[in-house]
């Protein structure tokens, strides 16, 4: 059997990148014989085995022919006869389609010259900076407009083809993307999300028309004005990707840039005879991001702080204004007591907000630093004493939690003073 190293290990080596996982091919085996030979079968779908030392994945090469919409409706084809070429062939892009030796695969790619199997030009689109499909068959399968736009936020200097941009809108007039499984749909964004220019991606499933299909609710904010003295951007839209690209350079976690993504939903649905303004967008944007989530089967750790954040992104903006009391109710409001490591995390969402806007990238967010402040004064009342001392003067449940309140309030008074 031949065996070769193929797609993202031989795109990333080429492009000076580390390669941290390797993808292999083996050409002219079949199940048996890999089984002989001590690999362990894991494929469910496909012949996929576990290398006996290294436990990497290697896959016999095989065709796939689509036979039903949906991501089972593939008929996939493994046999000693199918060629790497064809293997190559049912790629997604032609930067993934390329395979080195298996003799070279650990060797630098200076010493790959002349021994790089790539039929489909993947080394030009590399040098060029193109994302381009391998074959008309990638129309097949609807997921790859996500893997696309995915690679498109994480090489955010790559250009996509033009006819591949003509496939892709194409596949979503077709209904292709209707048919998307949720999981997968989420699969995808979570990990674009976590690119080093989200924005991408987004412009990318946009120009597609795919976006309009999966996130209605973000693709109707383009075109949304806001205030121009808050935004000098002015289109929601534009906000949201500058937010989105602001996450990504705070090097963010997943649950904050959900919560990026999801805070200003309700102003695509203000109504047009008051804008620019978006009196209670807020509450909109919670319901309307629930029902995101549910569809899109979000995380909870990330649909509760998106909820929080969706919520009091405005109140925190203002909370330089707010005195003691109502301050204490905004931490209330937020957990941050009961949940201090998540409150860090909304108020990281709110500082992508407020530096997401035209100018005010390098921005401080005071907010942050004095509601931290507030948080620590708070959790350093000792409750437990006011608690019992209470009760020992006859009080219950809710007078005891106003008399915990006041304290807490209490030590808010002098926030500003202390050094």
């Amino acid at each position: 059997m031949n065996v070769f190293v193929v797609g993202g290990a031989v795109r990333d080596a080429l492009m000076g990148l580390p390669v941290n996982d390797r993808d292999w091919v083996v050409v002219g085996s079949t199940p048996e014989a890999m089984t002989a030979q001590g690999y362990v079968p894991v494929g469910k779908d496909f012949p996929v085995f576990l290398h006996p030392q290294t436990r990497e994945e290697y896959a016999l090469a095989r065709t796939e022919r689509k036979t039903a919409r949906g991501y089972k409706g593939f008929a996939v084809q493994a046999a000693p006869d199918v060629t790497l070429e064809e293997d190559l062939a049912r790629r997604d892009l032609t930067v993934n389609a390329m395979a080195v030796p298996e003799a070279l695969a650990h060797q630098p790619p200076s010493a790959w010259a002349g021994h790089i199997v790539d039929p489909y030009d993947g080394q030009r689109d590399l040098q060029t900076k193109v994302l381009r499909h391998v074959t008309e068959a990638f129309a097949e399968d609807p997921v790859r407009i996500l893997r696309l736009a995915r690679f498109a936020a994480r090489f955010a200097d790559f250009s996509v083809a033009d006819e591949t941009m003509a496939l892709m809108r194409q596949m979503v007039e077709d209904g292709e993307v209707d048919h998307l499984v949720p999981e997968r749909v989420w699969q995808e964004l979570a990990r674009g999300l976590m690119s080093s220019k989200p924005s991408r991606m987004f412009e990318v499933q946009r120009a597609c028309g795919a976006l309009k299909v999966l996130l209605p609710e973000l693709d109707r904010l383009w075109g949304v004005p806001q205030r121009a003295e808050y935004h000098p951007e002015v289109d929601t839209g534009v906000h949201m990707m500058l937010v989105m690209d602001m996450a990504a350079r705070l090097n963010t976690p997943l649950s904050v840039r959900v919560a990026c993504l999801m805070h200003d939903l309700g102003k695509g649905t203000t109504p047009a005879d008051v804008l620019p303004r978006h009196i209670g967008h807020e509450g909109r944007s919670v319901k309307l991001l629930q029902k995101v989530c549910e569809r899109l089967r979000v995380p909870t750790d990330g649909k509760e702080l998106a909820e929080v954040v969706a919520r009091e992104h405005g109140n925190i903006h203002r909370s330089a204004e707010l005195g003691p009391e109502a301050l204490m109710r905004l931490l209330d409001r937020c957990d941050a007591i009961r949940q201090p490591e998540r409150f860090a995390r909304v108020l990281q969402a709110c500082e992508c907000d407020a530096r997401g806007r035209l100018g005010f990238e390098g921005a401080a967010y005071p907010q942050a630093e004095r509601l931290l402040e507030a948080q620590r004064l708070v959790l350093g009342v000792k409750t437990a004493e006011i608690a019992a001392l209470a009760q020992q003067e006859g009080l219950k449940g809710p007078d005891i939690g106003q008399r915990i309140f006041k304290a807490r309030a209490r030590a808010l008074a002098d926030i500003d003073s202390n050094p």
